[in-house]
């Protein structure tokens, strides 16, 4: 059952003043787990004018804990000071973005470097300060320093529309002087109970995640998992999949360490020194890398655009952390597993649970040849794949493009190999072909859905170009004439159906379809096999 959280918030909604005075006192910090100073200059101009105005720009978020995270001090250009720990401390969930404007441009003093912001009198609008600012510029860094806000109100009078000025003035420090931010604090909340909570936080459209709570959970002098992740990643970018989300890195630490990939294991990773957690980093960089290789060498998958599940990946590394290579026998059984679960979705929508049951599922399938391969799918059938269609996202397109890739096929206009990497490296959509092209679909077949899987083949994107939206029962018997005598082997390493056997000429788009889905449901079976 999921916590009731509701008796551990605090609402409040203290003065801009009250929380500048707070992060001076060391009692707000942000913690290193908060993504980067985003906001441009507009945006941050936008906030100040807004809170001017009076109005609502949303509530902040904060977590009180004696918890200790690393904590940064410099957010882009806004710099915040150094403070001594204190007991708790309020580190920023949300709200980031807008408290660090807050205090560089009203916090912040004189001399220290970062934004600073000005409120231009004359033209009533809010202005990076100018490293001279005329007499009519209010710094707002001086908004809560009296003595200095008073200088600046007599220095208006030189002013001819001093009056004008000065009530312009009056009414801009009254405003914000009592502007009040509403602020929800989480007190008293573990770690595991804050993870889903910030897991949700979206208010600026960047997602934050448990890696990111993970990475100030377990930092120390000695380790630090932002890095040890920077340096899996360069050590992946030769390979192609050098952009392995941190998420999945903290799966892989957790399976190998726990064998479970449940947010409860990951988090108790915290447990471990840093000497720990720097040897399972090592090992699981070392796994990832033969699963890498793997992956690339035996499946053709050569980036995470074509890799059907993260789970796979997961999977994979703890195989490799238990073995170094694997046997031919041992190679059969993970193409089994990997074939039969990409074609039938077996990872789609799964749980942490789930995960977790099946990472050691597979583990004793590949590695012992305990139990059954009918646990990680069925095998595809024809009416099956006759129902997926061609998306970039979907788990089955982008099995059907990695079994046409093992079967090394031929580009249909002239015979030649194609490059496979290319085509599978990232996606690109112009390396794919409608066999029955969309514009002819549109006008010869007023129901015709043209991203059938079954209607996709490899084609380099120059010969996609030459072939356009030409009809299939054209296009098709000129290409088989000029390919001659190896058409059928050409079009078979397509999977589609050899000219000896299908008349392409007088076939309609169904009649195609089916045809298509037996041929490349026996390719897929043995690959299900385990046979290539």
């Amino acid at each position: 059952m999921r916590p009731n959280i509701a008796s551990r918030l605090e609402p409040s909604t203290p003065t801009l003043q009250d929380l500048v005075s707070r992060i001076d006192e060391g009692e707000i910090k942000v913690p290193a787990f908060q993504r980067k100073f985003v906001w441009t200059l507009t945006q941050a101009l936008e906030l100040l004018d807004s809170l001017a105005s009076n109005y609502p720009v949303g509530s902040l978020l904060l977590w009180r804990t004696p918890e200790k995270l690393v904590t940064e001090r410099n957010i882009g250009n806004f710099r915040l000071p150094d403070t001594d720990d204190q007991n708790p401390t309020d580190y920023i969930l949300d709200g980031q973005q807008r408290l660090t404007v807050v205090y560089s441009c009203l916090g912040a003093t004189e001399d220290t470097g970062g934004f600073a912001a000005g409120y231009d009198l004359d033209r009533e609008m809010f202005v990076p300060l100018p490293p001279d600012p005329s007499v009519a510029i209010f710094p707002l860094r001086i908004l809560f320093r009296t003595s200095r806000l008073l200088d600046f109100r007599t220095a208006l009078q030189t002013r001819t529309n001093n009056e004008d000025l000065q009530s312009r003035l009056d009414s801009l420090v009254r405003v914000l002087s009592g502007y009040r931010l509403p602020v929800v604090t989480l007190k008293n909340l573990k770690l595991n109970e804050v993870c889903p909570i910030f897991e949700r936080i979206n208010s600026s459209g960047t997602r934050l995640s448990i890696y990111d709570l993970m990475v100030a959970a377990t930092w120390s002098t000695t380790f630090d998992l932002n890095k040890r992740a920077e340096s899996l990643a360069a050590a992946l970018e030769q390979k192609d999949f050098d952009e392995i989300e941190g998420t999945t890195l903290l799966k892989v630490l957790s399976a190998i360490h726990s064998r479970s990939t449940e947010r409860s294991s990951i988090i108790d990773l915290r447990s471990l020194s840093g000497g720990q957690l720097d040897d399972l980093v090592q090992r699981a960089r070392a796994a990832l890398e033969r699963a890498v290789d793997f992956l690339g060498t035996d499946l053709r998958i050569h980036s995470l655009d074509f890799l059907p599940y993260e789970a796979h990946l997961v999977v994979l590394a703890k195989i490799f952390v238990r073995r170094t290579s694997l046997t031919s026998e041992e190679v059969r059984r993970v193409r089994q597993w990997f074939w039969r679960s990409a074609f039938s979705e077996h990872y789609r929508g799964a749980s942490d649970s789930f995960v977790t049951k099946s990472l050691n599922l597979v583990e004793q399938f590949v590695i012992s040849g305990k139990g059954a391969v009918d646990d990680f799918g069925d095998m595809p059938t024809p009416r099956g794949l006759i129902r997926l269609t061609f998306r970039k996202n979907s788990a089955g397109s982008r099995a059907f493009a990695l079994a046409l890739a093992k079967r090394s096929p031929r580009n249909l206009t002239n015979g030649a190999h194609i490059d496979t990497y290319a085509a599978l490296s990232v996606y690109n959509r112009h390396q794919f072909h409608h066999i029955f092209p969309r514009a002819y679909l549109r006008r010869e077949y007023e129901d015709a859905e043209p991203n059938i899987l079954m209607n996709i083949c490899m084609l380099a994107a120059s010969e996609n170009n030459d072939v356009g939206d030409s009809s299939p029962k054209e296009y098709l018997p000129e290409l088989i004439e000029r390919l001659d005598d190896s058409a059928d082997a050409v079009f078979s390493s397509n999977l589609l159906p050899p000219p000896s056997d299908f008349d392409y000429s007088a076939g309609d788009y169904d009649q195609f379809l089916w045809e298509r889905a037996r041929v490349a449901a026996d390719w897929t079976c043995g690959l299900c096999k385990g046979d290539y």
